[in-house]
């Protein structure tokens, strides 16, 4: 199993939850979720197989823990 990576972009504040390596033509669909329904805008990314790749969460100091958005070993 891969490990989860997160990569947070400080000027758009956006976050991106890889859950498994993700290469180049990897994502074959997005699906965003209702914004009203999750309180803000969030992607899912499917590969070809159905599975779910990876999530692209805006406005993600708000809607993630802090911890996650921190570079990696940054306290």
């Amino acid at each position: 199993m891969s490990d989860i990576r997160v990569s947070y972009d400080e000027s758009a504040n956006a976050a991106y939850i890889e859950l498994t390596d993700i290469g180049a033509g990897d994502s074959a669909q997005m699906y965003a979720c209702d914004p009203v329904a999750v309180g803000g805008m969030i992607n899912l990314d499917f590969n070809s197989e159905g599975r779910l790749i990876g999530i692209e969460v805006l406005d993600a100091r708000r809607m993630l823990p802090v911890e996650l958005l921190r570079p990696d070993g940054a306290q």
